[in-house]
């Protein structure tokens, strides 16, 4: 198993209830390590940006809407199969079928506010690194 990491965003749903200690304190218990970590709040274009792959979705506004409503915690994670495991952490996206104990089980309010985002493959989560933090800011 290789070192990789890993983007993880904790969506407005979260940071309004104040919920980032405890998600965090989720990815860290599963040995994974924060590298670099800011609080930001993106406009409807930068979110659109970011989720430009959903474009042709329905749900593309929407999220675009959601992700702008609040401060989000964008944050890269560090570790063992980071990707696979941040995934496993977070849960399925639908948290009626998020396994118990995943951040979404515990924490989402509904298929759309489901609290976190992760990437999903290697090259996704070096393009979303890229699209928040410089080198300089991954001090791992």
């Amino acid at each position: 198993m290789a070192t990789e990491r890993t983007l993880s965003i904790i969506k407005p749903d979260a940071t309004k209830r104040n919920l980032t200690g405890k998600i965090n304190a989720k990815f860290e218990e599963a040995g994974l390590r924060i590298v670099a970590q800011k609080r930001i709040r993106l406009t409807k274009e930068q979110s659109g940006e970011f989720y430009a792959v959903h474009k042709e979705r329905p749900f593309y506004d929407e999220l675009c809407d959601f992700m702008a409503s609040g401060p989000v915690v964008v944050q890269v994670l560090e570790g063992e199969s980071a990707i696979a495991k941040n995934r496993e952490v977070m849960g399925a996206t639908n948290p009626a079928d998020a396994a118990p104990g995943t951040v979404r089980a515990e924490f989402a309010e509904s298929v759309g506010e489901n609290s976190v985002h992760g990437s999903d493959a290697a090259d996704t989560a070096a393009a979303e690194i890229a699209y928040f933090f410089s080198g300089l800011e991954l001090v791992g």
